[in-house]
């Protein structure tokens, strides 16, 4: 019995590696052929956002460098959320963040919110945690009201954004949501056409 049991333990990480490898390749794929029409050229923002703000969360730092590139090209003030509690990337961490989704319990935040009032534009960035928005995030939508302004969502993820739109517009108060993005996580040699991806999503969206 115990023989089999072991032999079962064995077959399913075999299989679950398999798995992850084939998702792996999959999403490299896919990668690849997104980036591959950004990697032409040197792609420049041609338009005017006018006072804009960009908020974010970042835990690896993937969404901080999406963050501060559209920062760099639009111009905008910058906010980063950040908790009281320190978030600590350990291996328990995503099961801590399933429970913590499910029973809408999320971090304290520090500092005070940015008076949304001031800006005619809010990008809102936040990485895809359980396939929806991160925990910080949340806690930052349940505190501001974005009083009827323009508000453009972008995140970071390894592959899948789940239902991260359809969460955040339900979160975000009385937000105009528009031109959300998404990037997934890449290697540094697609730094360049990451950068004109950023620039085209920019100049596309509506004034």
């Amino acid at each position: 019995m115990a023989k089999y049991i072991l032999f079962s333990v064995i077959a399913l990480a075999v299989i679950g590696g398999i798995a992850g490898i084939f998702h792996l390749y999959r999403v490299s794929v896919r990668n690849t052929k997104e980036m591959s029409e950004y990697l032409s050229g040197n792609v420049a923002v041609n338009k005017n956002f006018g006072k804009a703000l960009v908020v974010y969360f970042s835990l690896s730092g993937n969404t901080r460098d999406i963050a501060g590139r559209v920062q760099a090209k639009t111009g905008a003030d910058i906010y980063e959320i950040k908790t009281v509690e320190e978030v600590m990337k350990k291996p328990l961490l995503y099961l801590k963040i399933k429970r913590d989704l499910k029973n809408a319990s999320y971090p304290e935040l520090q500092g005070d919110m940015p008076d949304m009032g001031k800006y005619d534009v809010i990008f809102v960035g936040s990485p895809i945690w359980w396939y929806t928005v991160s925990t910080p995030v949340r806690a930052f939508l349940e505190k501001v009201d974005f009083k009827d302004k323009k508000v453009v969502p972008f995140t970071t993820q390894g592959s899948n954004v789940g239902t991260f739109l359809e969460d955040f517009e339900k979160m975000a108060k009385n937000a105009n949501v528009t031109g959300y993005r998404s990037f997934n996580n890449m290697e540094e040699k697609y730094d360049k056409a990451v950068d004109n991806k950023i620039s085209v999503w920019l100049n596309g969206l509506v004034p």
